[in-house]
């Protein structure tokens, strides 16, 4: 039998079928698309956790000994600033790659998932004016 020659109905419950399937597949997909972004996301803030605490020790224990060392030179006020400003700057270094890489996850988007939905629906609509002709 032609396509055109089946029944309204039986095109109709074919249709729900295959819209049902087609749904639960995109569902999945998008699942899996935003596990991904998620797992980026987690990375980047975990770099930006790091940085963090890298900074903190850092600042505690080179500081006292570049103070220590510089004081000899310059004034101990000195000594500590210019401690405290090459460490802040490693800091600024670190928490920049951080927010990098939580920006590559973001928008947190099922974005292929969408594109094939459209593309879905523009499938279905062309089935659905094939079947009324």
């Amino acid at each position: 039998m032609a396509e055109s020659d089946r029944p309204v109905a039986e095109l109709l419950t074919e249709l729900s079928d295959q819209t049902r399937t087609l749904v639960r597949q995109e569902l999945e997909l998008a699942k899996l698309e935003l596990t991904d972004k998620g797992k980026r996301a987690g990375l980047g803030a975990g770099l930006l956790g790091g940085a963090g605490i890298v900074g903190l020790y850092a600042v505690g224990a080179l500081t006292a000994c570049l103070i220590l060392a510089l004081a000899t030179a310059v004034d101990g006020w000195l000594a500590a600033l210019i401690g405290a400003a090459v460490y802040g700057a490693v800091a600024g270094v670190l928490a920049l790659i951080g927010k990098s890489k939580v920006q590559q996850a973001v928008p947190p988007l099922p974005e292929q998932a969408a594109e094939s939905v459209k593309e879905d629906v523009q499938w279905t609509k062309t089935r659905v004016k094939q079947a009324r002709s």
